[in-house]
């Protein structure tokens, strides 16, 4: 169910309730910091455990718990957490890349930021605002009319792209910095062959939905030039976001190829972000463009999950 159709006084409890887990999870740490020479040497490398606490106990663990607290944890506790937190995720990420230690505090508070951000976004307005990730050069933008070969020849130019970086650059940045911070598990050579044959299936189902959809639909899959009439046929005609599958897929079996963990959680984060914050905006706009006829093919075609197909009036 797609965030924005939560109350926002339900949407804004969730968030209270994030900064409580935090202040929670942040005493617990500093409890642990204290007993366990392990645990500090892998998230503090070598800071001074009490100087840090001396203002992380504050601003992070104190200024969490009276941002979980409503009405006493007011705006300005949840600003001082998520600033607080987002400032010490940046210092702790360029000290692990630099030094290579910490590396397992430099994720945790990566994490945290980007958490207390959404949770901050939840308590300020009452919703996170994903629809910005398609405005301005990306927003949803109707493909202009053209031959079939130029739908075509535009949507293997935005896969070369898309591809490259969404598969190829960020996954090996992520890659290295894993190795960089001390992060990276051995992995079995059965899993970089599982990972290959599973690249290979997902990106064979990507091709045949950008084949799809460029041949058929006279556009292409991104949504800057989307297409202009609506596809229901080939791989769409099993499951409504076969691009969205492909690519998620994709991503998990380059990280296995890579023996990359942490580019296996890249991937499974970009479903989550897709799936809340791009598809609930693209799903509006073709119920928009194509009314009733998209809605009876989106209650009898699933987003996720094949399913046997069914007939259709369209492409």
């Amino acid at each position: 169910m797609p965030l924005h159709t939560f109350p926002t006084a339900y949407l804004r409890w969730i968030g209270r309730g994030y900064f409580a887990a935090q202040a929670a999870a942040g005493a617990i740490w500093w409890i642990t910091v204290f007993t366990w020479d392990f645990v500090r040497e892998a998230t503090l490398g070598g800071f001074d455990p009490v100087l840090v606490a001396v203002l992380d106990v504050p601003l992070f663990v104190i200024a969490s718990a009276l941002a979980a607290i409503a009405p006493l944890g007011g705006r300005w506790a949840v600003r001082l957490a998520t600033g607080w937190t987002a400032l010490v995720s940046l210092g702790m990420g360029a000290y692990a890349t630099i030094t290579g230690l910490a590396g397992w505090g430099a994720l945790l508070m990566l994490a945290a930021a980007a958490c207390s951000v959404s949770a901050a976004l939840l308590i300020e307005l009452g919703r996170i605002p994903t629809e910005l990730l398609l405005t301005g050069p990306f927003r949803i933008t109707e493909s202009r009319p053209r031959r079939t070969a130029g739908h075509v020849l535009l949507t293997a130019a935005q896969l070369v792209v898309f591809w490259g970086i969404a598969l190829v650059l960020v996954p090996l940045g992520i890659a290295w910095v894993e190795a960089r911070w001390g992060l990276s598990a051995p992995v079995p050579a059965w899993v970089r062959i599982a990972g290959w044959v599973l690249l290979a299936a997902a990106s064979a189902l990507g091709l045949w939905s950008a084949g799809a959809m460029s041949s058929r639909g006279e556009g292409t899959p991104l949504p800057i030039a989307t297409a202009r009439r609506m596809v229901v046929s080939g791989p769409y005609r099993f499951v409504r976001n076969p691009m969205a599958v492909a690519g998620i897929a994709q991503g998990v079996a380059v990280g296995l190829i890579l023996g990359s963990w942490l580019v296996v959680v890249y991937a499974l984060a970009g479903s989550l972000l897709w799936n809340w914050g791009i598809r609930p905006v693209e799903e509006a706009d073709l119920e928009r463009r194509f009314g009733a006829e998209y809605v009876a093919y989106r209650d009898s075609v699933r987003c996720w999950v094949p399913s046997a197909p069914r007939e259709h009036s369209t492409t």
